[in-house]
């Protein structure tokens, strides 16, 4: 637990033996430039005051100066200094209040104050609201004043320095200190500190992640070797993300739910992010890749898209039948779906049309695999062949009962690979950006066509890794470590 640090203006206000974290003074933490060199210890400031050009401000300004992740950070603390600044948070905040009044079972009353302690709350019914307000402001004492009313409201927001709790609220605050600094996939044996550490986002309970968890523990070894400490993390930890290096996103990415905002939140940090905000939106609307990848000369399958009722006739006459109707923002192969006839078309467009305003109609180009070539930094990082599912005509099929029906596969090495392949996925890949994507490519008696771009591509373990083993884990570490050290 070395890696944590806390600062106080006295040692009487939270005394080292009250912790297992080192604790010095903000004036030490000032005079003494040197005493964490060659280290990216976690600040917590639990200063008297977060005023402007206070002890407490000027160690967290100048703990962003010299790499040291810090909490709160100056922006938080400007932001709690007047009311005019956090305004923007109030209305999802008081919408979180008052959900979490509608959901209490019985206890309907509205304390007038509220104390969160690194996003947790003694009364349990505000647990969520505890944690979103951590989210918006990473301090480790908040108080909420609280108006009652129809609608309750928040009046004000302050930091509340760790001398002014009361005893009670003072072993709460613990609790809350040891839960934030608890570190969840260390080994128990001792190593070397390391230089980085890297937050992986992923859903322990998704059916079809990007990685699964094997996978990401195989990555932390060799990321180890490395001088990377790599920490899963879930949608509950945006409030930590601070707390590290870089982001690796683990989940099936969308615009709509909590990893952009993770995304976002990392950008904002800067830290170097897989998948960036920039990636996910341009990755997610199969629309925008058409019109990226035509407008471009990189050849795409023959394309309709269709805006209302009149387009279905056009889609027919020149795509034919069978073609394949697809959402926009579909993954995974859902939201793509083959039809063979005007009826079919007709009804798919009904079905899905109530959801979206644009759909996308394309030529029926079977293959018996598509090519998936990974882009790491404008390079070649993987080249895969994945099979169609068994009596399918997709590389997944989603079966009645839910569960997904994957078809076989086969890595090859970057050297064996076609380099036509390879060539047109690079340049698909460099017209999104610089980071991680999975490119699928059709390969066809007519030519080589791009049929989609991934913005956060699958890498498991056996698989995408199986031609180039450790090294695609070695590259996709270097990644972060060059922008970090850059």
């Amino acid at each position: 637990m070395a890696d944590w640090v806390i600062l106080v203006d006295a040692p009487k206000d939270f005394p080292n033996a009250d912790t297992p974290h080192k604790v010095i003074t903000t004036k030490d933490y000032l005079a003494r430039t040197s005493l964490f060199s060659g280290t990216r210890p976690k600040i917590i400031n639990l200063s008297r005051s977060f005023n402007y050009q206070s002890r407490g401000y000027y160690c967290s300004l100048l703990a962003e100066a010299r790499g040291h992740r810090v909490i709160p950070s100056v922006e938080t603390m400007v932001d709690l200094g007047t009311r005019q600044l956090y305004a923007q948070a109030l209305p999802e905040l008081d919408d979180a209040l008052a959900k979490a009044l509608a959901a209490a079972n019985r206890d309907k009353s509205l304390p007038s104050r509220l104390l969160v302690y690194f996003g947790a709350v003694e009364d349990r019914r505000f647990d969520r609201f505890g944690r979103l307000l951590f989210d918006w402001f990473r301090c480790p004492v908040l108080e909420v004043s609280i108006e009652s009313g129809d609608r309750p409201q928040i009046k004000r927001l302050a930091s509340v320095p760790v001398t002014k709790l009361t005893p009670a609220e003072l072993a709460f605050f613990h609790e809350a200190l040891h839960t934030h600094t608890r570190r969840e996939w260390r080994s128990k044996k001792d190593r070397a500190a390391p230089r980085y550490s890297f937050a992986v986002l992923y859903d322990p309970n998704e059916a079809m992640p990007p990685s699964d968890l094997q996978t990401l523990k195989h990555w932390s070894r060799i990321a180890e070797k490395q001088g990377v400490e790599v920490e899963p993390i879930t949608r509950r930890d945006l409030a930590r993300l601070a707390e590290f290096d870089a982001l690796f996103i683990r989940e099936t990415t969308s615009i709509d739910n909590h990893t952009y905002r993770f995304a976002r939140r990392a950008v904002q940090e800067g830290m170097p992010v897989i998948d960036d905000p920039m990636s996910m939106i341009r990755c997610t609307n199969k629309i925008y890749l058409h019109e990226l990848m035509t407008g471009n000369g990189i050849a795409v399958p023959p394309t309709v898209i269709i805006a209302g009722q009149h387009d279905l006739a056009r889609a027919a006459d020149e795509l034919g039948f069978p073609m394949v109707l697809k959402v926009p923002d579909s993954s995974f192969s859902r939201g793509v779906k083959k039809v063979d006839n005007p009826a079919e078309l007709q009804a798919l467009f009904r079905e899905w049309y109530e959801d979206t305003d644009l759909l996308l109609a394309q030529a029926f180009m079977p293959t018996s695999f598509d090519w998936r070539v990974g882009v790491l930094g404008g390079k070649p990082l993987f080249v895969c062949q994945y099979m169609m599912a068994k009596k399918h005509w997709q590389i997944v099929k989603h079966r009645a009962d839910g569960k997904p029906q994957e078809g076989a596969h086969r890595t090859l090495p970057l050297g064996e690979a076609p380099p036509a392949v390879v060539d047109v996925g690079l340049r698909a890949a460099q017209l999104i950006g610089n980071g991680l994507y999975g490119v699928d490519v059709k390969e066809t008696p007519n030519g080589i066509f791009i049929v989609e771009v991934n913005d956060n591509p699958n890498i498991d373990h056996g698989i995408e890794d199986a031609a180039e083993k450790d090294q695609v884990w070695v590259e996709l570490t270097r990644w972060f470590i060059d922008r970090l050290e850059a």
